[in-house]
């Protein structure tokens, strides 16, 4: 069945495997991509939405760099909104809600037409080793698969173990197994492994709720999209979201279920996200709080199934029941089925370079929640990453490594590469030094470029970007060149409470001001006649708005990056020996030689390495 030699096999079929499996094959790579069932591609095991704070970034780099996440909830969105408005640009932060079937549909037909890609369906249970470097896969039924590089996306399917109050049983999602053999394989090869727990809340029938009672979340009345590309277009028609609230008697009755929740009495021993915590967690750590909300969000255009978003939970399904049919608007709901909790196994991602490629084995390759990252858009971030780096490393081509000035994926990889994570690790607008530098709006600018250099973007795409971004800076060009006379616009001034100019000053001073935005200026003579004659759509004209407001914070941003830049630059040989420096903290020696950094740079964000650390190493290679 399988005389070829794959060039890249990926295994899973979740967003991290789909977006490894995307770019080997669109790189030109011979990539096989192997799941447990070929039904569940691309499945949305939790909430039914794509982006969210940080994560819409994230979404918006992937597209960027020719990944297809943002095409498909695109596509398959039933609302959009662009969230944290009425904070600055850098905080923008794009969220649709996904139609979870179309999802899933419209993942697999991109992957079923793209060239260079197979499919099989069957469980992986063991890895193909040619002395230290990977060969291929082996299936349950005993098929062996060679493969110059393996990707593994694995997600939660590793010893799975859901857990519904007192009742647990072997799963890797809800109706689905878990996957035997892979962790025990890599623990012999010397892997460090770990569990985590993660979960979801139960499902319910739109039918047995009063929507009357809730208050409605509709979507943006000018709905954006995620892709850059013209492969997809913004909504015409959008489905509303709801929002309600628990009270003390909900808390209460949650409460009651706590002797039988595997969370308190010790059958979960692992650790789950901090910042997406079940509803008994909420409720026990924020024990002064009388209400918590929850979202209750579409699942799809055609389907009444509904998830209450916030009540996330592994309490007895009778105790769930009691619980949310105490909730205002839910008197009478009917579950479609109960929130449960999952443990799997998991990685420490120190293991791995930034390419990441494991350190212990060549050509092997780990992308998602086997990292220990919770969400779909941090996992097709690595899935995209991982495949890219496999086939240029097969190439012996020089890897991508994104770095924390470039992209969000930078942060990404980068914190989980030198820090590691104990917990779900969830990106947030705050982990990003450089926020203002990594806005949603400017990823193309960021990395069609790049996506262009390894075959991932088109040359229209990439002369499509560099137009867009030429007839942004003409307009800012415009307003720095241009002047305005204080009887010109001082009256637009007033109307809008900011202080008159007493003598003519250039445009681009006064589009500067807080109080002034695009609309303000147009009112002005001079800017109708400069955009009469320009063929200029709003996406450009925002995009030369953010520059004229957020220029004096890019360049004091691109300058720290430049001066940081000089410690990424200074290379540390793989083969260093740290331990040789006695004049360093034992802790820091330690850490440094397991994670093995490439450069001063990622060495000096590593958790235990102080400055004075930095400093030794700094002196020891004659700097």
């Amino acid at each position: 069945m399988f005389k070829d030699l794959y060039d890249v096999i990926v295994v899973g079929a979740g967003h991290a495997g789909c977006e490894a499996a995307a770019a080997a094959a669109n790189m030109g790579a011979k990539t096989l991509l192997v799941t447990m069932n070929l039904q569940t591609i691309a499945q949305m095991s939790c909430n039914p939405a794509m982006g969210g704070i940080a994560k819409g970034q994230i979404v918006r780099e992937i597209d960027a760099m020719g990944g297809y996440s943002g095409i498909v909830s695109d596509r398959t969105a039933i609302q959009f909104k662009m969230l944290n408005k009425s904070k600055g640009p850098a905080m923008w932060s794009p969220r649709v809600q996904s139609d979870r079937m179309r999802f899933a549909e419209e993942w697999r037909d991109m992957l079923e037409n793209t060239p260079n890609l197979d499919f099989y369906q069957e469980m992986i249970s063991g890895l193909l080793f040619d002395g230290n470097a990977i060969a291929g896969v082996k299936t349950s039924l005993g098929i062996e698969i060679k493969g110059r590089a393996v990707v593994l996306t694995n997600g939660t399917f590793l010893n799975g173990l859901i857990h519904i109050g007192e009742k647990q049983f072997g799963g890797g999602r809800a109706g689905e197994s878990a996957a035997f053999g892979i962790t025990e394989i890599l623990k012999d090869r010397g892997f460090e492994s770990g569990r985590m727990k993660t979960g979801t809340p139960p499902r319910v029938d739109a039918r047995s709720i009063d929507f009357s009672k809730l208050q409605e979340e509709p979507g943006d009345a000018y709905p954006q999209k995620f892709s850059y590309s013209n492969l997809s277009q913004p909504l015409q028609e959008q489905k509303s979201c709801y929002m309600a609230y628990t009270s003390p008697l909900v808390h209460d009755l949650l409460r009651s279920g706590f002797d039988r929740s595997p969370m308190f009495n010790g059958r979960i021993k692992s650790i789950g996200p901090r910042y997406c915590p079940s509803i008994e967690d909420k409720i026990n750590r924020f024990a002064d709080k009388e209400r918590h909300q929850l979202f209750i969000e579409p699942e799809g255009w055609k389907t009444r199934e509904m998830y209450v978003n916030g009540f996330s939970t592994s309490l007895p399904e009778d105790v769930q029941f009691k619980a949310l049919s105490s909730v205002v608007g839910f008197e009478k709901v009917k579950f479609l089925r109960p929130g449960y909790a999952i443990e799997y196994d998991y990685f420490p991602p120190t293991q791995l370079k930034h390419t990441l490629e494991t350190k212990l084995v060549d050509h092997l390759y780990f992308a998602g929640q086997i990292n220990g990252t919770t969400g779909y858009e941090e996992a097709a971030a690595q899935g995209l990453m991982a495949g890219i780096n496999a086939v240029l490393k097969l190439r012996e081509q020089e890897p991508l490594i994104l770095k924390r000035d470039e992209a969000y994926i930078g942060v990404l990889i980068d914190d989980l590469i030198t820090k590691g994570t104990e917990e779900p690790y969830r990106m947030f607008t705050s982990r990003a030094e450089y926020r203002t530098l990594l806005r949603q709006d400017n990823a193309d600018e960021r990395l069609t470029r790049k996506a262009f250099d390894i075959g991932l973007a088109s040359e229209s795409r990439l002369r499509r970007m560099e137009e867009k971004y030429a007839k942004a800076q003409d307009v800012v060009t415009f307003f720095k060149e241009t002047s305005v006379t204080p009887a010109e616009v001082n009256p637009i001034l007033v109307a809008r409470e900011s202080a008159e100019i007493v003598q003519s000053d250039k445009m681009f001073k006064v589009f500067s001001r807080p109080q002034i935005d695009l609309a303000a200026m147009r009112e002005l003579e001079k800017v109708q006649a400069f955009l009469a004659d320009k063929d200029l759509d709003d996406e450009i004209l925002e995009q030369a708005e953010i520059i004229v407001k957020y220029s004096g914070y890019i360049e004091k941003e691109r300058n720290q990056a430049d001066k940081l830049q000089r410690l990424e630059d200074i290379k540390i040989p793989e083969s260093f020996d740290y331990m040789q420096l006695k004049s360093m903290s034992i802790e820091a020696r330690q850490k440094l030689t397991a994670i093995k950094p490439i450069t001063l740079s990622q060495a000096s964000r590593i958790s235990g390495v102080s400055p004075s650390d930095i400093s030794v190493l700094l002196v020891h290679m004659g700097r």
